[in-house]
């Protein structure tokens, strides 16, 4: 019996070894006991699926499970992206969700990702509870899914017009559709194919997509991260076809990449600095930002440039969308390029997130490239940033721990250390207002390198100092 662990977003497993249709059984009973715990017994519930293997048959699985505890559930009646699931929770006005994907992961992964009644990961202290509800395999109550058809227990039904007409009242895409843009999508052959030219349909903008058939191998990448070495073929298509921008969409659709006009990839953290003044700036909207540690600190520049407080958390939504409901926070994200807006759900979406960046180009008549220096001079410095993900074997974790909470680094690449905070991994705050952050996966066997610092020359050095603190080098 598979020992099942929730990660930062879910359990993720490699299809066929651990990541079987007993086990995910097992974890809808757990989920349907937690919620049944909760006083949700009866209620409605929400389950999706990404493109990847047999991800339909899955979430199928799931369907039953839940059906056979009373459950009445949504299922989706194709792939939908993540935010759609999300949304779909709160406009069914069901108890949660389940989601079947595996996000960024490699192509031998599936995943079980569950949802609160905000459409918003479960935190933390929840997920421990569906943990520890999950049951032996004998324990698992379903009802087949024609028989709970029949019965009313399972409905398949189309989420999204309800979520389009919901995004169309948060931004107004009319100029953006007659802007007369040439637009590159690249989808990753993932659940957000199809979504940008259905949008932007009927005016003089012109969508051009690539990757947009279903293929759970995912070719010319090596798995659907927005991320280079995975995005080169789209930056490479963006130059070759003159595009305006390349918009980017890891394979559930609830992450975001943006190429400029060079073919240039924008990473994550310029992307979140550039929404952030977008809001503030060109919106002229105020609310609080949640962050994760790991991500930007352009983003505690801009809050004392416009008045507005900056939360931080730890990796992960299941942080950041509590604390965004908390604070009714105007936007929140994390480094691996995921926000949430205000307005919407508390959980990422990349569909959503990239209509804004569109609007920000139409509204201010400028590039990709163009925006980004325009930030830059706002913010009075240039900020770099770079990451080196490691294969680390869990194992071998306790051993490098130790050596880090050992190590006591007052300098990194000849900048102070001013702060080193511990909250989710080992941050080293520096001198500039940069960092250096060490953190393992919570979803897979790896060890994460990240910088962020003003000075260009010092990022390979800091890099370096990070991975020789784990002793990898």
């Amino acid at each position: 019996m598979s020992n099942i662990k929730f990660g930062t977003d879910g359990w993720r497993g490699r299809i066929a070894e651990d990541y079987t249709f007993d086990n995910v059984r097992r974890c809808a009973q757990g989920f349907a006991a937690y919620l049944i715990a909760h006083g949700k017994e009866g209620s409605d519930l929400v389950i999706g699926y990404d493109r990847r293997f047999a991800a339909e048959h899955f979430a199928a699985a799931a369907a039953e499970v839940m059906a056979g505890n009373g459950f009445h559930v949504w299922l989706t009646d194709k792939a939908t992206p993540t935010p759609v699931i999300s949304y779909s929770i709160v406009e069914r006005g069901a108890a949660g969700g389940i989601n079947i994907t595996a996000s960024h992961n490699p192509p031998s992964d599936c995943g079980f990702k569950v949802r609160d009644e905000h459409g918003a990961a479960v935190a933390p202290e929840g997920l421990r509870e569906i943990e520890a509800l999950i049951p032996p395999l004998d324990q698992v109550r379903r009802m087949p899914l024609a028989q709970a058809q029949a019965q009313g227990r399972i409905t398949i039904w189309e989420p999204a017009p309800a979520y389009l007409a919901h995004i169309s009242k948060l931004v107004d895409v009319e100029p953006i559709k007659e802007a007369g843009l040439h637009i590159l999508v690249e989808p990753m052959w993932g659940n957000g194919a199809g979504w940008f030219p259905r949008l932007l349909a009927g005016g003089k903008t012109m969508v051009t997509e690539i990757h947009s058939e279903r293929n759970p191998l995912f070719p010319e990448m090596l798995r659907p991260e927005p991320i280079p070495p995975n995005v080169d073929v789209a930056l490479r298509k963006t130059v070759e076809l003159g595009a305006d921008v390349c918009l980017i969409l890891d394979g559930d659709a609830d992450r975001m990449g943006i190429g400029d006009e060079h073919g240039v990839f924008v990473n994550q953290l310029q992307v979140y600095a550039l929404l952030a003044y977008y809001f503030l700036e060109v919106r002229g909207e105020r609310g609080p930002i949640v962050k994760t540690l790991s991500t930007t600190s352009m983003l505690e520049k801009l809050g004392e440039l416009y008045g507005v407080p900056v939360y931080q958390t730890g990796v992960g939504f299941k942080f950041v969308g509590p604390k965004m409901l908390e604070t009714n926070a105007l936007i929140g994200g994390e480094e691996s390029g995921g926000y949430a807006f205000r307005g919407s759900v508390p959980e990422r979406d990349g569909i959503l997130g990239n209509l804004y960046f569109l609007d920000l180009m139409v509204r201010t008549g400028k590039s990709p490239a163009q925006l980004l220096k325009q930030l830059y001079t706002r913010l009075g410095a240039t900020y770099y940033y770079d990451r080196v993900d490691t294969q680390f074997p869990p194992e071998q974790r306790p051993q490098a721990q130790a050596r880090l909470d050992a190590a006591r680094p007052t300098s990194l690449a000849g900048l102070r250390v001013t702060d080193v905070l511990t909250t989710d991994g080992y941050k080293y705050v520096l001198e500039d207002g940069g960092w250096l952050l060490i953190r393992f996966s919570g979803t897979e066997p790896i060890v994460r390198v990240y910088c962020e610092t003003t000075d260009e020359r010092r990022v390979k050095p800091l890099l370096d100092e990070g991975l020789a603190l784990i002793g990898l080098v």
